[in-house]
C-alpha cells in the first residue's frame, strides 16, 4: 500500500477520527519533536513531557491548519515554542554557560562542534524566514533529497539547493557572531548527523494516547503549558493580521499621495478656480503690450493687471468697456455688432 503523506493522514484523522492515522503521524515525527525538546531541557523526562504536549496541540489545532501546511516545519516550530515556554529560565542559564564555553578553539571534530552549537541551534533557526526554516527541516531533520525539498517548497531542485545553502550560511554567521567559527562543510555534516536523535521506544504510543484524549489525562503543569502555548500561538496570529492590515493601509495611503502629486493640473477651461485675464481683442494672442504712451513694446505680459485698462477712463467709458468685453444682454450684443 502506498505510504500516505502528512496531509492525507491528517485529513484521515479529521474526517474519520482515525486513531491509526494520527499514530502514524506521531511515529513519523516524534523523533524530531523529542530532539528539539531535549536540546532545550537536557533532561529526557522533561523532553518526553514536552513532546506529548506538542502532539496534544496538534490534535487540538488540526482543523485550523492550512491544507498546504508543511507539517514537519509546523511541528518543529511548535516544539521549539513549547520548549521555550517550559524552560525559559533554563535556556537563559544554558546560553550564559555556552557563551563562556565557546571561547575555546573551534577547530574540532564534528562531535565536538555539535556539542557547541546544539544549545543555540533552535535560536539560530528562529532567525530564518519561513521558507529557509522549512528547507533546513526538510533537508537535515527529515533527510530528504534536494529534489524532494524543492517539491515540498514548490520550487526546482536547483532553487532548493540554493535556498538550503543560503540558510546554512545564515546559521554559520549566527554562530560566528557568538564567537565560534565553523566551516560550512563541518556545520552541514553536524546538522546531518546529529540534529535528530531517537526518542524512547514507548514515547510515540504514549504521546498518541494523550493527544487523542486532547490532553485530558496529562498532569496540571503540562495542561497549563499546553494552554499557554495555544494562547501565544493565537496572539502571534492576531499580531500578524494586525501588522498586515497596517501595512495595507500604509501602502494605500502612500499610493494616494503619489498619484495626487503626479496628476497634471486641470486646464483653465476645466478648472473653475483658474483665474483668466480678459485681454482686449487687439492684444489677444500677443505676448507683448504697448508702452505707457501707446508706442513701442513695454515687455512681456508676465503679470498683467486686469484693471490697468480702466485706469484713465471716465466712469461712462469704463461701463462701455466692461459691456464690450462682458456683454450682459442681447442689447449689449446688438450694440457691439453695430
Amino acid at each position: 500500500m502506498q505510504e500516505l503523506d502528512d496531509i492525507s493522514l491528517l485529513r484521515e484523522y479529521l474526517d474519520h477520527e482515525s486513531e491509526e492515522a494520527f499514530e502514524r503521524l506521531v511515529t513519523r515525527h516524534i523523533n524530531k519533536v523529542y530532539s528539539i525538546a531535549l536540546r532545550h531541557t537536557r533532561k529526557p523526562h522533561q523532553a518526553e513531557e514536552i513532546a506529548q504536549a506538542v502532539f496534544v496541540i496538534l490534535a487540538r489545532q488540526a482543523r485550523q491548519l492550512d491544507g498546504h501546511v508543511i507539517l514537519s516545519g509546523w511541528l518543529c516550530r511548535t516544539a521549539k515554542l513549547t520548549a521555550v515556554t517550559f524552560t525559559r529560565s533554563e535556556t537563559r542559564r544554558a546560553q550564559r554557560e555556552q557563551d563562556a564555553y565557546m571561547q575555546n578553539s573551534s577547530d574540532e571534530t564534528e562531535s565536538a562542534v555539535w556539542k557547541q552549537i546544539e544549545p543555540l541551534l533552535d535560536a539560530a533557526m528562529a532567525g530564518l524566514n519561513e521558507a529557509d526554516y522549512h528547507a533546513v527541516v526538510l533537508r537535515f531533520f527529515d533527510g530528504k533529497s534536494m529534489k524532494e525539498v524543492g517539491a515540498a517548497l514548490g520550487a526546482s531542485e536547483n532553487a532548493a539547493k540554493m535556498r538550503v545553502n543560503r540558510a546554512v550560511e545564515k546559521l554559520r554567521l549566527f554562530f560566528t557572531k557568538r564567537g565560534m567559527v565553523v566551516p560550512v562543510a563541518v556545520l552541514t555534516a553536524a546538522l546531518s548527523a546529529s540534529s535528530v536523535q531517537s526518542a524512547p521506544a514507548a514515547l510515540a504510543k504514549t504521546a498518541t494516547m494523550v493527544a487523542l484524549a486532547k490532553g485530558a489525562t496529562v498532569s496540571p503543569p503540562t495542561l497549563n503549558l499546553i494552554n499557554g502555548v495555544l494562547k501565544i500561538m493565537a496572539w502571534t496570529k492576531a499580531k500578524t493580521t494586525i501588522v498586515a492590515g497596517l501595512v495595507t493601509l500604509l501602502v494605500a495611503g502612500t499610493a494616494t499621495v503619489v498619484v495626487n502629486s503626479l496628476s497634471p493640473p486641470l486646464p483653465a477651461s476645466v478648472n473653475p478656480l483658474a483665474v483668466q485675464d480678459p485681454l482686449p481683442p487687439e492684444t489677444a494672442g500677443s505676448d507683448r503690450r504697448p508702452g505707457p504712451h501707446g508706442v513701442g513694446p513695454r515687455g512681456p505680459l508676465s503679470s498683467p493687471n486686469p484693471n490697468a485698462r480702466f485706469a484713465n477712463l471716465t466712469p461712462q467709458q469704463r461701463v462701455q468697456q466692461a459691456r464690450r468685453h462682458y456683454p450682459e444682454s442681447v442689447d449689449d450684443l446688438r450694440n457691439l455688432r453695430n
